[in-house]
């Protein structure tokens, strides 16, 4: 029997509009009506590509299947592995890591065995030589499971990385235990890591087809590490699919998704905020703007339109956390230049209180009585205030607490989110020629085969380099 809950995510958006912060920074009424025979027109086409198996990324919170085997499976291994690594990058890793810092102890690795819920958790996404060495060497070899993430296998970070780990692990267990110790989540036919797989016989779950890399948070790729760390990956399906259910609406003001696409977009546009700050006020959350961030850019940053115009779209993304960046970004956005739409998120019930103690000084009496998630939620009203007053269009999305539905809500409001952004920008969110331009050239100074060419033009040192270097 498969588990069901409603949305109960809520939006405030009121501080975006023209109404409160003002005609030329906020969005107005009359905009978002203009609109709105577009945004339907696109709901439905959103739609039609689903039916026929173009977007199907909406289809992963319905794979309860895959979520059963994967629960069984993590079951099993979090009772044989003390320790567990996480090989990918990008949309291989970032889900993941927001999903385990949501619903999981913040000092997991931390604490004792007996107290944490499944092995310490490790991810080796930047092929950068201090960090790889220093998890091998914190790790025990003998009791540690390793997750490499690629749909081809042919990313350079993620197999360079996977290369030393492997090694690392043969050297410490033989050759026929590593195998056993390794995991390949990639596509389900094809591409080298699938081969490899194939031939040395390790488990493998597919990285779904048709699905971008950083769309795959609700698949096999996002619920094999959360499962492992103990969080309720039917429930993050369920609240995936509550979401789904609210958003099926192509009503841009009661559709969430849309809501927020339109009200980004718009204020880009039409208002000359260029960049979308997502703020929670829970550290826990820090990791879902991270997440965020790479979907917003790699989705929304295209050079050409759908009908291959130069637009040159986009709208930067900025991770922010309340309160800490109270104390250092928002001085920047009260008072700096005036470009940004600020998204907060605000939790009505904290999972845990802790009483603020009797104050020592009477300067600090105004805390006596207080508790700290009042103090936080306080202090996100104060910001919210102060950017309204200074004319800052900001909105706030608040859940009542954070648990794995409203993980999954997040996760599958803000894929869609971005989709109906794509369609406003006249852009297509889906795949990234910025970034495959930068894998070839890694490609070529790495002196992979085929990309010679390429590798004369970017070691060709231009005649006046000299005048632009300071040794």
């Amino acid at each position: 029997m498969t588990q069901e809950m409603t949305s109960r995510l809520v939006i405030d958006y009121r501080n975006a509009t023209d109404h409160a912060v003002g005609a030329d920074n906020g969005v107005s009424a009359a905009e978002l009506d203009a609109i709105q025979s577009y945004v339907s027109e696109q709901h439905a086409r959103i739609n039609a590509e689903h039916a026929s198996q173009v977007q199907r990324w909406q289809d992963l919170p319905d794979n309860i299947a895959l979520a059963d085997e994967i629960a069984a499976f993590a079951a099993e291994a979090r009772e044989q592995y003390d320790d567990f690594i996480l090989i990918g990058i990008g949309g291989s890793s970032l889900g993941a890591i927001a999903t385990i810092m949501a619903l999981c102890h913040p000092y997991r690795n931390l604490l004792p065995k007996g107290q944490r819920v499944g092995p310490r958790f490790f991810v080796l996404d930047n092929p950068d030589p201090e960090k790889v060495k220093a998890t091998l060497e914190t790790v025990d070899l003998s009791k540690t499971l390793v997750n490499v993430v690629s749909k081809s296998g042919q990313t350079a970070e993620t197999a360079a990385n996977f290369l030393v780990v492997r090694e690392a692990l043969v050297n410490a267990v033989g050759e026929a235990q590593a195998a056993k110790q390794i995991i390949a989540t990639t596509d389900p036919e094809s591409g080298i890591l699938r081969q490899m797989a194939t031939e040395q016989g390790f488990r493998t779950f597919p990285v779904p087809p048709g699905v971008d890399g950083r769309q795959t948070v609700l698949s096999a790729v996002g619920l094999i590490p959360a499962a492992l760390a103990g969080v309720d990956i039917h429930a993050l399906l369920a609240g995936a699919r509550a979401m789904r259910e609210r958003a099926s609406t192509d009503n841009v003001r009661q559709n969430p998704a849309y809501l927020l696409a339109a009200l980004s977009v718009l204020s880009d546009t039409n208002h000359g905020k260029s960049m979308l700050v997502t703020m929670p006020y829970a550290d826990a959350l820090f990791g879902i703007s991270d997440w965020f961030r790479q979907l917003w850019a790699e989705s929304l940053g295209k050079k050409l339109s759908t009908d291959g115009k130069e637009v040159f779209a986009g709208q930067t993304p900025i991770k922010a956390l309340g309160a800490i960046d109270q104390h250092s970004q928002v001085q920047l956005y009260t008072e700096g230049p005036n470009d940004k739409l600020i998204q907060l998120v605000a939790v009505e019930e904290y999972r845990d209180t802790v009483a603020i103690p009797e104050p020592p000084h009477a300067d600090l009496e105004y805390l006596k009585g207080g508790e700290l998630g009042q103090l936080l939620s306080r202090e996100r009203l104060a910001t919210a205030w102060a950017l309204t007053q200074a004319a800052r269009p900001n909105l706030t999305i608040t859940i009542p607490t954070i648990d794995a539905g409203i993980v999954g809500e997040f996760f599958y409001m803000m894929q869609l989110q971005t989709v109906m952004a794509g369609a406003l920008y006249h852009v297509n969110p889906f795949g990234q020629p910025g970034v495959e331009a930068g894998k070839n050239a890694t490609y070529a100074l790495m002196g992979r085969g085929g990309y010679e060419d390429l590798k004369a033009e970017l070691l060709e040192t231009p005649t006046d380099a000299d005048a632009y270097i300071c040794s």
